[in-house]
């Protein structure tokens, strides 16, 4: 045999595995992924601008792969966007504030900015890879250098790591998942605020439409964000009186969701309905004042024109539920007075409303008032934290007996002050969009109610109202009013109101 023979025949197996071999293999493979996962922690976020947004991207190691895009304060979104051992995360951390500015000042400012969010992302993740490989080749390097102290081993762990880096990306790419948009998950508030992420459902399979989508989400999140920047001043503390007021619910099983919802994200401690519950007052609709215990906090209530003796009872069967006919109770640390409505008219036929009304008609709805002023006065201090009444024409009667009174039945929002300057009504419109009576004109009714924030002396320190776009529930607004002192407010005059500054999602 040959010398060179000798030389290119590979050696005879020996039978033994080569446990020291296997066992320095897969110690550099665990020093590799230790380090590049210590980097990608430490310094594999980048950050990038994503139309008026400062936003932060980084990579993590997962199991599912995946992208979140945090929302603060409202929430995340979990998009099935990929597989694969790389987790995507984008943080909208704040606004740029010239940019801002621009988007308050300029109407057309941030169509013009989402329009280049794609164009954002895009750059944003093909820098996110190029640092996130970097970081993670050298980090895994460094690490072998600690332990290891031998030029081979080190090599061999940068290269074991940018083999993962690349693999874990390439798999990412290659099941993208364009269509993820189309079934996102909420998290946080925006768990039951869909919108803000427009029609999802429309979306089709294409990157095209993709893009497009995001482009909405940049457009509308900014709008949200921008017009927070304008709300007036009020930090609700944690330790106030939290009351949501609703009213006219006419049977909308929508309702419920959104109610449920507010009271849940903004740590509500009493619900107040001003009536009108059902439309009929009838036997079987006694089932849908149950979903009254499902909110799990105090919720009183006063009977409406639309509500009947039965609808009372089944109210008051409830076991979270307080009901007022001219009665004074203490919830939630808030003494609160109210009587239900003289009438029971769930067929608008019988008697005309507002002015229409019959003199004796009148002087009934203005007579509950008188009683429950009555009732009042004979109260320690003659004066409660809320009075409730229907309808607003009995209100008159309780100026000075009430710093609020809350009211429903008109079916829009009213603020304004009673006869004394004292005392302040404030009417709401139609929690259940007026029912079915709702779709009747060109526009769906919307959905209202609001968040009143008492202080530790129970006055009233400011109210947000709430509105939802009516069928379809396709637009979600906020108004934030912060109520002045009387004495100095020129708000405080007779009919006039604190001007809303609107925050709204699509």
């Amino acid at each position: 045999m040959t010398r060179l023979a000798r030389w290119v025949r590979p050696p005879a197996w020996s039978g033994r595995i080569p446990w020291r071999r296997i066992g320095a293999a897969t110690g550099v493979f665990a020093v590799s992924v230790a380090g590049l996962a210590l980097g990608l922690y430490l310094c594999g976020a980048t950050g990038v601008d994503v139309g008026p947004f400062r936003a932060t991207m980084a990579v993590t190691p997962s199991l599912y792969g995946d992208t979140e895009v945090v929302l603060p304060p409202l929430g995340s979104l979990q998009l099935d966007s990929h597989d694969g051992p790389a987790r995507l995360m984008v943080r909208l951390d704040a606004l740029d504030r010239a940019r801002t500015e621009a988007l308050i000042t300029d109407p057309a400012g941030i169509t013009a900015a989402s329009r280049t969010a794609v164009d954002d992302v895009r750059a944003g993740v093909t820098r996110l890879v190029l640092r996130t490989t970097a970081v993670a080749v050298l980090a895994a390097m460094l690490l072998a250098a600690l332990v290891y102290r031998r030029m081979t081993r080190v090599a061999w762990s940068g290269g074991l790591a940018l083999a993962v880096m690349m693999s874990a990306f390439g798999a990412a790419f290659g099941t993208f998942n364009p269509g993820a948009l189309r079934e996102p998950r909420y998290e946080g508030l925006l768990a039951n605020a869909p919108s803000v992420m427009g029609n999802a459902q429309r979306i089709a399979d294409r990157y095209d439409e993709y893009a497009a989508q995001l482009q909405k989400l940049v457009s509308n999140v900014g709008n949200l964000y921008a017009t927070v920047q304008n709300l007036p001043v009020y930090s609700p503390e944690d330790d106030n009186l939290r009351v949501l007021h609703v009213s006219d619910l006419h049977l909308n099983p929508a309702a419920w969701g959104v109610i449920r919802t507010v009271v849940e994200n903004f740590h509500i401690d009493v619900v107040v309905d001003t009536g009108d519950i059902t439309d009929w007052g009838s036997e079987p609709e006694k089932a849908f004042v149950a979903s009254i215990a499902l909110l799990k906090v105090p919720y009183v209530y006063i009977r409406g024109n639309h509500d009947s003796p039965v609808t009372e009872a089944a109210v008051a069967a409830q076991p979270n539920a307080i009901v007022l006919d001219n009665k004074v109770v203490n919830v939630a640390g808030l003494t609160i007075a109210g009587i239900g409505d003289p009438r029971f008219t769930p067929d608008k036929g019988q008697e005309p409303a507002g002015e229409g009304q019959s003199k004796a008609t009148l002087e009934r709805v203005i007579g509950i008032g008188d009683r429950l002023a009555d009732t009042i006065g004979r109260q320690p201090g003659d004066m409660v934290d809320l009075a409730l009444v229907h309808d607003p024409t009995s209100a008159g009667p309780l100026a000075g007996y009430a710093p609020v009174v809350l009211a429903g039945h008109l079916h829009h929002r009213e603020v304004r002050k009673l006869g004394d300057d004292e005392t302040m009504l404030m009417v709401q419109g139609s929690t259940g969009g007026a029912g079915l009576r709702g779709l009747e004109g060109d526009k769906p009714t919307p959905l209202t109610m609001s968040v009143l924030y008492f202080d530790d002396n129970r006055m009233l320190m400011a109210y947000d109202d709430i509105t939802v776009g009516g069928t379809g529930l396709a637009e979600v607004a906020l108004s934030r009013h912060v109520v002045e002192d009387p004495s100095t407010s020129p708000a405080a005059q007779p009919g006039a109101s604190p001007r809303p500054i609107p925050t709204r999602t699509r």
